[in-house]
């Protein structure tokens, strides 16, 4: 009995030392209102909310801040290409860049930013980008091979695009 009171105790007191604790320290940047933002995508596990500045006529720059608001496991290797695309869907122009952050922990963000010299022929621009995360993989399903207890955390590469990333009507944040 005294030991799970123990128990309850250090774990109410762990908890309030975790919500207690100050993250802009950690390479987080403060959250900036959605309103400063016009383009917004998710997938399951980020969110991504960005800006295209036109610095130059020959010039397109791509500023933003990737948010990891509810997966448990961190965002890891956040990288981008924006590729401009001319009217008979050719490659005209390419950037990359990365998060700054390596990894992004749950409720942080990580800023970035992609620059390309256009060619002037593009219709559109492409976003797309890619990163690692730990997803549960479901043992139980497995048929045949040893048994195996309970999940175990698998590493996925995910590669996701966003046609039109700079469009005056697609995917704006609201």
């Amino acid at each position: 009995m005294l030991r799970r009171f123990l128990l309850a105790v250090s774990l109410v007191t762990s908890l309030a030392g975790c919500a207690a604790m100050d993250t802009s320290e950690r390479g987080s940047m403060p959250a900036a209102p959605p309103e400063t933002f016009t383009h917004r995508v998710a997938s399951s596990e980020v969110v991504l909310l960005w800006n295209c500045l036109q610095p130059e006529s020959d010039q397109l720059r791509l500023e933003g801040v990737a948010k990891n608001p509810w997966a448990a496991q961190p965002i890891q290797y956040l990288e981008f290409e924006l590729v401009g695309v001319d009217g008979q869907e050719r490659t005209t122009a390419r950037g990359a860049g990365a998060a700054r952050e390596l990894q992004i922990l749950t409720n942080q963000s990580s800023p970035f930013q992609l620059g390309l010299k256009t060619a002037g022929t593009e219709v559109r621009f492409d976003l797309y980008y890619n990163y690692r995360f730990h997803s549960d993989f479901d043992t139980s399903a497995r048929l045949a091979g040893p048994p195996m207890a309970g999940p175990r955390l698998l590493a996925q590469t995910n590669t996701f695009m966003v046609r039109d990333a700079c469009g005056a009507t697609q995917h704006l944040a609201r």
